[in-house]
């Protein structure tokens, strides 16, 4: 014989059960024992007391939720205000560094490209005879030098601190030493 299981007896005391499983509660004893059981649990589910607060706290933790946000935001706030005075510093300070490293720098080229001009008489030979190449050459060079000279003599003084300005010495300072390497070949080809 087959029983009803749990879910047909709370259909059955629901009263939502099928006609089968009400006609087997009221004929067999094993199912109308758990149909008592379940009663009974139900009755002692009903029985157990009530647990509630014993007041209401819904305030007291309105109100810490609460601090913690404003305390969270006036973080928050600081350290914005912490990060924003740290740009400005920085801000402020970082051109000034540069432009010192830029005067450094610009110091360096400029020395470095009179130190050439200085190589560059101990080289010249008197106009003594070239080769076209040579001739063409040096030319270009010294047009190009001529151009920068210009680009140079352009620029103003408060511009001193300016990465362009020391990028112009340093192609200058390249073309000077290209230069160089011209006429001290042909110094040491004509020495020969």
């Amino acid at each position: 014989m087959m029983h009803c299981t749990m879910d047909d007896l709370v259909a059955v005391r629901d009263g939502e059960g099928s006609v089968w499983a009400r006609r087997h509660v009221e004929e067999c004893d094993i199912c109308r024992s758990e149909m008592d059981a379940l009663y009974q649990r139900v009755a002692q589910l009903k029985a157990l007391p009530a647990l509630r607060p014993p007041r209401d706290r819904w305030p007291m933790v309105r109100d810490v939720i609460t601090a913690e946000r404003a305390q969270r935001g006036r973080r928050w706030a600081r350290g914005g205000l912490l990060l924003a005075a740290a740009f400005a510093g920085l801000m402020v300070l970082l051109p000034l560094m540069h432009g010192r490293a830029y005067a450094d720098e610009l110091a360096q080229v400029k020395q470095h490209s009179a130190q050439l001009e200085d190589s560059l008489q101990l080289y010249d030979l008197d106009g003594r005879v070239m080769s076209g190449s040579e001739a063409d050459l040096t030319a270009q060079l010294e047009d190009q030098i001529a151009a920068l000279d210009g680009r140079l003599s352009q620029l103003s003084e408060r511009a001193a601190q300016d990465a362009q300005l020391v990028d112009l010495w340093r192609q200058r300072v390249d073309l000077m030493q290209q230069l160089v390497q011209v006429r001290v070949t042909r110094a040491n080809y004509v020495g020969l």
